[in-house]
């Protein structure tokens, strides 16, 4: 016969639980042995009365222990069987349930410790919801760090959204709530009711690990199981893997906010779905040439206004467009056919949305408390908190969660200088500088160190890029030699400078020149791409077409030598969806892009001659494989300002392959203007933005000159060449 356990030690075990300080309360809580028979104990402090139905028949009453824990008898039993329960709650509500109390945690004791430490690298596999057989039952274990709520119940579909149901326990001082919830499935909608430890309201919150939700403005987490989507990119990844030098490669982005690039007008003017765009935005990019699609962010986002940049739920893929493996099968699709894909990410801040991270567990516990840290006053949204270890954790498991689990191929961080400076966007008196004194966020600083580091060791291939606005430096420099680690920065001096010279009326472009030049010299202080991104085309700023001066002929002219211009420049290169075929409306996210606009020859020109540069870009070394070495660079002509003409020569790596550009940015044709070139012979007029088939006036140097031993520029031969008016032209040795 076995002993009965000690009374009062089982007393005081029941007493920590009930005030919440137990590290394992499943080893009093559930079914267990007690002298000749079993003794199930449960905790549901806002019953009236409950009775155990054990899998053998019969009801049996429970009494009332301590707290809110019950306790009942079954006599004769010598091993652990399944039992339901009877609970009766105020106002005679009674429900049935399995006791998931019955059912040890699913959380081990090294998922608590790096969890804690911030060093849990796929903390996304045991946080949120997650579909498991658990001694031989299946159903959904559901886990959430709130470590100062004074209780915590998981609600939805599968418990009325009953928080007196499901009340979760806690894992000792991990601060992490834990339940295995019985015979839940696939596409059950939940949320965690979180009763604050200073009293007050319950909150009911969304789950900060929820892989999928219902669509906007609804709010619920939704059960989803992350293992049944087959993937079919391997050889994709098996390439990717072994791309370990990526600044020596070709980059060239296409920009897509998801919901505008093309509606399906004839259904009410819906956003296309993820497996609708799949095959469609596939083909356009292959069309065009581009090496990558970079979406803007796809995380869940509560307003659609945000374009995605005030995140609600990190680990969901937006349900706008589908269901998470359709959003799979777009990655899948586009890497089949060659296509790498990037997404915008968004650490630096959050929404304040009721549902979502904000004053989670009833205070502040993913932003700082104090608003000179934890507000910021730019967006009216709350800043991460990366001194925490767990919020440091959630936001790096977050960005290897899309990598390993969605394949993207890599992040661009969102407003990285907000990250960077205490002082952003603040007055003095509204931030608060560092131990030092100064305005650098050292607790940002470590965060995107460690977050590029750990992506840099585990996936080698994939890129991480900086929006960063500011001359903050090495911020694409390794963290070995003091840098931030990001692959590369985006070049938002030279974006100015670009778009506010060709802006210009040309004959005052002479006075501007300096706009062209002072880029070169800062090009090679970062692996740089350039980004002509949707900031540029909202906000009353106009789209790239009418920003350019002049009538439509010379707005098309201008836009045409401005892509030859940047194609030609040092730096990866980014287009904002719609500026590839010069769309004169400003970028609308309600909206479709002006696709109808092709049907025109000037605007299919343009498009024509941003895919023949995407041809040329990838294959001329010269133009990509040095674009962060002084050595990839030689000016020609920088100072020709009263002519508007620019000269420079790209080179390669590899010794004498290069590509000479010419731009003549003046309305005025050029006949006989020589221009220095490094070797003498024949050289092939590779691109002329003026070309007849683009739209231009068809003026050029008939796909070809001869150099001659006249120095010039510098170099040992020159040619007199025909600069076609507001055109860029290149040549190559042929």
């Amino acid at each position: 016969m076995r002993k009965p356990a000690d009374r009062a030690q089982v007393d005081a075990e029941l007493q920590r639980v009930v005030e919440l300080r137990h590290p394992e309360p499943h080893s009093v809580l559930g079914v267990h042995p007690d002298g000749d028979g079993m003794v199930v104990r449960t905790y549901r402090p806002e019953a009236v009365s409950l009775h155990v139905l054990p899998e053998f028949g019969g009801k049996v009453p429970m009494v009332h222990r301590t707290g809110g824990v019950f306790e009942a008898r079954i006599n004769g039993r010598t091993e652990p069987f399944s039992y339901l329960l009877e609970v009766e709650y105020p106002g005679k509500k009674v429900f049935t349930l399995r006791d998931p109390y019955s059912f040890l945690p699913t959380l081990g004791e090294l998922d608590l410790y790096f969890a804690g430490e911030g060093r849990h690298e796929r903390l996304w596999e045991r946080m949120g919801a997650h579909l498991i057989h658990h001694n031989g039952v299946k159903g959904v274990s559901f886990a959430v760090w709130a470590p100062t709520a004074a209780s915590v119940s998981v609600v939805g579909d599968f418990n009325g959204w009953d928080g007196r149901l499901h009340s979760m326990r806690r894992m000792g001082s991990s601060g992490i709530w834990e339940l295995f919830v019985p015979e839940v499935g696939e596409g059950t909608r939940y949320k965690f009711e979180i009763r604050p430890g200073h009293g007050g309201g319950r909150l009911l919150k969304s789950d900060p690990f929820a892989f999928r939700t219902e669509t906007p403005p609804a709010t619920a987490s939704v059960v989803h199981d992350l293992d049944r989507y087959a993937w079919g990119d391997s050889a994709w990844l098996e390439s990717r893997g072994q791309q370990k030098d990526v600044a020596h490669r070709p980059w060239s982005v296409y920009e897509v906010h998801l919901g505008s690039w093309r509606r399906v007008v004839e259904d009410g003017d819906r956003p296309m779905t993820y497996r609708e765009l799949a095959p469609e935005l596939s083909r356009y990019v292959k069309e065009t040439g581009f090496t990558h699609v970079e979406l803007m962010p796809v995380s869940e986002h509560p307003y659609g206004g945000s374009w995605g940049y005030q995140v609600g739920g990190y680990y969901a893929p937006t349900s706008r467009f589908g269901h998470p493996d359709d959003f799979r099968y777009l990655v899948d699709y586009l890497h089949q056919e060659g296509i790498g894909i990037l997404v915008d990410w968004v650490p630096g801040h959050f929404p304040r949305d009721s549902h979502a991270l904000g004053n989670f567990d009833g205070t502040s516990l993913y932003e700082h408390a104090d608003p000179r840290k934890g507000a910021q006053p730019d967006w009216g949204t709350l800043v991460f908190n990366f001194g925490r270890n767990e919020v440091r954790n959630f936001l790096i498991a977050n960005a290897l969660f899309w990598l390993e689990e969605y394949h993207i191929d890599g992040l661009r961080v969102d407003a990285v200088a907000s990250m960077l400076y205490l002082d952003y966007s603040r007055k003095q008196g509204e931030w608060i500088p560092n131990r030092w004194g100064g305005r650098e966020n050292e607790e940002a600083i470590q965060f995107l160190r460690e977050l590029n580091d750990i992506i840099r060791r585990k996936h080698p291939g994939v890129v991480v890029i900086a929006e960063e606005s500011t001359a903050w430096p090495k911020v694409s420099q390794p963290t070995s030699e003091g840098g931030l680690g990001f692959h590369f920065k985006w070049n938002m001096g030279w974006m100015h400078d670009t778009l506010s010279y060709f802006g210009k009326d040309p004959i005052h472009r002479q006075y501007h020149h300096n706009q062209l030049t002072f880029g070169l010299l800062y090009a090679f202080s970062e692996h740089f791409m350039l980004p002509l991104s949707h900031d540029e085309v909202v906000h009353g700023k106009g789209s790239l077409y009418s920003r350019m001066p002049g009538d439509p002929w010379q707005k098309r002219a201008n836009l045409r030598a401005l892509f030859a211009w940047m194609w030609a420049h040092p730096g990866k290169k980014l287009v904002f969806m719609g500026g590839e075929f010069g769309q004169p409306a400003e970028w609308n996210h309600d909206r479709s892009l002006d696709w109808h606009l092709l049907h025109d020859p000037g605007h299919k020109g343009i498009q024509k001659l941003v895919s023949d540069l995407n041809r040329v870009y990838r294959e001329l070394p010269a133009l990509y494989d040095s674009d962060s070495e002084p050595v990839g660079f030689q000016w020609l002509q920088p100072d020709a300002s009263a002519a508007n003409v620019l000269a420079f020569v790209r080179r390669s790596r590899t010794p004498g392959r290069h590509v000479v550009c010419v731009a003549n940015l003046s309305p005025v044709p050029r006949e006989n203007y020589r221009v220095g070139f490094p070797l003498q012979g024949r050289y092939v007029e590779l691109v002329n933005s003026d070309a007849g088939e683009y739209g231009g006036s068809g003026l050029g140097n008939q796909g070809q000159v001869h150099t001659e031993p006249t120095g010039w520029d510098g170099q040992p031969a020159s040619a007199a060449l025909t600069l076609p008016p507001l055109s860029v032209v290149w040549f190559t040795p042929g």
